[in-house]
């Protein structure tokens, strides 16, 4: 699946979409702020490589996507469990 797949219907007919260069819309856009790449974040993740057993890879991915999220979650789980060393 890439980026723009799902979002414009199957059924759009570009002919009946608003002309977006009258009635405004230039000056609307021109005066909206540029944002670009993620929202920032108080505590960013940080890349790393792991090995893991491919068990392990396939349980989690079986669940589809955002299995690298599962993971750190069931990872937060499990320190939270143990005490500080």
């Amino acid at each position: 699946m890439n980026a723009n797949e799902g979002s414009v219907p199957r059924d759009f007919d570009p002919d009946t979409a608003p002309d977006l260069s009258r009635d405004g819309w230039p000056e609307k856009f021109a005066n909206a702020p540029v944002r670009r790449g993620r929202p920032p974040v108080a505590k960013p993740k940080v890349s790393t490589t792991i090995r893991l057993s491919q068990d392990v890879i396939d349980h989690f991915r079986a669940g589809g996507r955002g299995w690298q999220t599962r993971i750190d979650e069931a990872l937060r789980e499990w320190i939270g469990k143990r005490p500080t060393p």
